[in-house]
């Protein structure tokens, strides 16, 4: 994989999306970045990162109201999108073709081109419209990675938890991180 794009929006859990930046840079990936306005809220909120610093460790970052961004086009290739944390919002926007951001947007032209687009939506707990949403979504080829804790590797601390799901967002697209896996 070569170039990925990553939405953070305004769900809590913005460290998950940190995380995985650095995994998929560490992999060699050319970053894209969309951040919420909610999302850049989170981010200062939930991690010692401003998003500016955020923005330092991408290739390149698009505001969300740029409806013009390359990768708002089908001819721009990407292999993947990761919406990391996925709100509510943003995955009923992707499930009815709602396109009023450029994380939503982007979302559509990934499923339009048949690539490769992973979500990890973030509530607890979940209604019906939830549900019927990310059942649509899966129905399209979405994948759903919500982020939930595994124990059977035995986690010592916040950022096991979170390397986990990060490890598992990357099995999505063929990169297999250093990780324990269940019955490692």
């Amino acid at each position: 994989m070569k170039r990925a794009v990553v939405g953070i929006t305004g769900a809590t859990g913005s460290i998950y999306g940190i995380k995985l930046i650095k995994a998929l840079r560490a992999h060699g990936v050319e970053v894209h970045l969309i951040i919420s306005e909610y999302g850049k809220v989170n981010i200062e909120l939930e991690s010692t990162l401003s998003w500016s610093d955020l923005i330092s460790q991408v290739d390149a970052y698009y505001d969300n109201d740029d409806l013009g961004a390359v990768m708002a086009s089908g001819s721009q290739v990407f292999d993947a999108m990761f919406i990391v944390p996925c709100s509510m919002k943003t995955l009923s926007g992707l499930a009815y073709g709602f396109t009023d951001s450029l994380i939503n947007r982007t979302g559509d032209v990934f499923l339009k081109e048949k690539r490769p687009l992973i979500v990890s939506p973030r509530e607890t707990p979940l209604n019906e419209i939830h549900l019927r949403n990310m059942l649509k979504l899966a129905e399209m080829g979405v994948r759903i990675v919500p982020p939930m804790p595994a124990f059977y590797n035995n986690p010592e601390t916040i950022d096991d938890i979170v390397s986990h799901l990060v490890m598992r967002l990357l099995d999505q697209v063929g990169i297999h991180d250093k990780g324990k896996r269940y019955l490692d």
